[in-house]
């Protein structure tokens, strides 16, 4: 499945109300950040060798704290990693604070995908495993926090995605039914957590995936753009054909 069209089957019998998207490799290609920001950690708690842009590809999507323990167990034995875990968070935030949004660029088609949204009445919210100071300074640095209701970072709630907690918790504020909603993300975590919240599930191929293939990922169907996934939403909204033929 490569387009919209594959994935209107799986909508055909539902009509979508709201959009639940992902952030980083969905929206936004934040790699290089995180590279600029775990490099400026290692050099200042005197660990190497520094990360490459290949490397952090691999654990971006499960949070800061996996981040960091995935770049220290790379580097360092595991009672080392562990003593080192926290200063190495504390360093990481504060060299991510400087820099978010500065090495990073939008996806083709994510402005032109959200605004067909909103057009068509969707209730959007981003749910993201990023802090949520983070998540909502980056997207209002792109110019794209306005059409959200709700975000949601991996500090909103107790429990990050792939639980299901807070696209849950996302459908409440928006007053809508998960069985009414698309989680809209780049990798298997969030469509893990779309079906586990009972939601439609579509798949950007542009993003990180953990570094695994797309085609990995069992969602509903994988889009090109955002702007392709208001498309395939759209088509639920269109009216029955009740046209008869002989």
């Amino acid at each position: 499945m490569s387009d919209s069209a594959a994935a209107l089957p799986a909508f055909s019998n539902r009509p979508i109300r709201a959009a639940i998207i992902d952030l980083d490799g969905t929206m936004v290609d934040t790699a290089n950040d995180f590279v600029a920001a775990l490099n400026g950690m290692l050099a200042r708690i005197g660990v190497e060798p520094l990360v490459t842009r290949e490397e952090v590809v691999g654990y971006i999507g499960k949070g800061s704290e996996n981040l960091i323990r995935s770049v220290l167990a790379a580097r360092l034995p595991h009672p080392q990693a562990t003593g080192q875990f926290d200063d190495a968070l504390a360093t990481y935030q504060s060299e991510y604070a400087k820099i978010n949004g500065k090495h990073s660029t939008l996806f083709p088609e994510v402005k032109e995908g959200l605004e067909a949204m909103r057009e068509l009445g969707i209730a959007l919210a981003c749910v993201t495993n990023k802090p949520h100071r983070f998540a909502v300074e980056l997207l209002s640095h792109f110019g794209v926090a306005q059409y959200f209701k709700v975000v949601l970072g991996g500090d909103s709630v107790a429990l990050k995605k792939p639980d299901p907690l807070p696209m849950l918790t996302a459908c409440e504020r928006l007053d809508v039914l998960p069985r009414e909603t698309v989680a809209v993300g780049d990798s298997e975590n969030d469509a893990l957590a779309g079906r586990a919240a009972g939601m439609a599930t579509l798949t950007v191929p542009y993003g990180y995936n953990h570094g695994k293939a797309v085609q990995s990922v069992k969602s509903d169907g994988i889009v090109s753009t955002l702007r392709t996934a208001a498309m395939a939403i759209a088509a639920t909204l269109a009216p029955p054909d009740t046209t008869l033929t002989e």
